[in-house]
């Protein structure tokens, strides 16, 4: 547990002192920041700022409007000062320096940027319903849960598991690919849109990212999403300058090694397989008492009393005993526990007013499959201590 939480900090503030690089190649000079109409607080390796930095760019606003610098230049996300102009600390946020006017959260400052700069280049096509039909699913399916993407441990939005989180980021993707024009270049057409200022983004983070994980997806990023992401990297300049914007600061943590401790990263699973695998594949038949979709229940072909089932994680994640979990298992093992209570309440299988549940970790505790499993004991009384 200790190591846990020494990783965890660590971990954050290698993040933080990327942040603290990193901000430096989006602050103005002094002079233009003083003199700006307008100032967006962001970090270069933020995706959900990087919408408002491609509307900026794209659109040429000039550095007299609209100055782009990072909360560290103002004392930091938790300063007196930033937290004025955004009570969340985070970013991106805007603050109109005439009037004192402070908006806050990517979707908002991108709209306002479009509103207050609508005479500036490209419209980004504000009133699209499929530009922000895209946008909207973007920021409610898919940042809700891109932590699993970079972050130490679950939880991933609503989601326990990496793996869970992984696939249901991937599925989202695969949503946006079929709202795509399919002649583009854009998404939605001809034009850019919000939809790829809020989208391409997140996509740079996707592509270098997903390889990184053992997630045994096969292609977690649509190829016509690849295509379009591609395509705007390397022939339009404001989208170009944002993937540079943010790789510069990813490649930051791929220096500072943090991923080499993430699950389904820098740790996996590498041992051999166990018998309890080819159960599961149904080579080796089972007395199933309970299935779902993450766990196996079956009768002990050996059993230490009337009643010995042994559930397990269907997929064993790295759980060949119980000393390998870490806050990646929480859901896993819960489920196993609700899943032993459950069968120690079914009388039709022997089981009566008590039940022993044990797991058995390492060869000196009588753990003889390295995959995680628990007994379910019951139909006769027992002592304690144990043998």
């Amino acid at each position: 547990m200790f190591e846990s939480s020494r990783l965890t900090v660590l971990l954050a503030l290698a993040f933080l002192g990327t942040i603290l690089e990193a901000s430096q190649g989006l602050s103005s000079n002094p002079g233009p920041t003083a003199m700006a109409n307008r100032v967006l607080f962001d970090v270069p390796v933020s995706n959900n700022g990087a919408r408002c930095r491609i509307i900026a760019y794209k659109k040429g606003i000039p550095e007299n409007e609209l100055a782009i610098m990072s909360p560290m230049d103002i004392g930091g996300f938790k300063s007196d000062e930033y937290l004025a102009v955004n009570p969340q600390g985070k970013v991106p946020s805007l603050k109109c320096q005439t009037t004192g006017t402070c908006v806050a959260e990517s979707d908002t400052v991108s709209r306002y940027l479009l509103s207050e700069y609508a005479c500036y280049g490209a419209s980004f096509q504000p009133s699209n319903p499929v530009s922000n039909t895209m946008a909207r699913f973007h920021d409610i399916y898919l940042t809700s849960i891109q932590m699993c993407l970079y972050k130490p441990g679950p939880p991933f939005g609503s989601f326990g598991t990496r793996k869970d989180a992984l696939k249901e980021y991937s599925k989202q993707l695969y949503i946006l690919a079929d709202m795509m024009d399919p002649n583009g270049p854009y998404l939605c057409g001809p034009e850019v849109s919000l939809a790829d200022a809020t989208i391409f983004p997140s996509i740079v983070f996707a592509s270098h990212m997903f390889p990184k994980f053992d997630h045994g997806i096969v292609q977690p990023i649509p190829a016509k999403i690849e295509s379009w992401f591609q395509n705007l990297r390397n022939t339009d300049s404001a989208f170009t300058r944002v993937y540079d914007e943010m790789m510069g600061a990813i490649s930051k943590w791929d220096a500072n090694g943090r991923w080499d401790s993430i699950h389904l990263a820098g740790v996996r699973d590498t041992d051999p397989e166990t018998i309890f695998d080819k159960i599961i594949a149904g080579e080796i038949p089972a007395t199933v008492v309970k299935e779902d979709d993450k766990i196996l229940a079956f009768k002990d072909i050996n059993p230490a009393a009337p009643a010995h089932v042994l559930v397990i994680p269907k997929d064993r994640d790295g759980l060949t005993r119980l000393r390998k979990a870490t806050n990646e298992h929480v859901e896993i093992l819960g489920r196993l526990m609700v899943a032993a209570g459950e069968i120690a309440r079914d009388e039709s299988l022997g089981f009566g007013e008590g039940a022993r549940i044990v797991v058995n970790d390492g060869k000196e505790a009588g753990q003889e499959v390295f995959h995680l499993h628990v007994h379910i004991l019951g139909g006769r009384a027992f002592t304690w201590p144990p043998g």
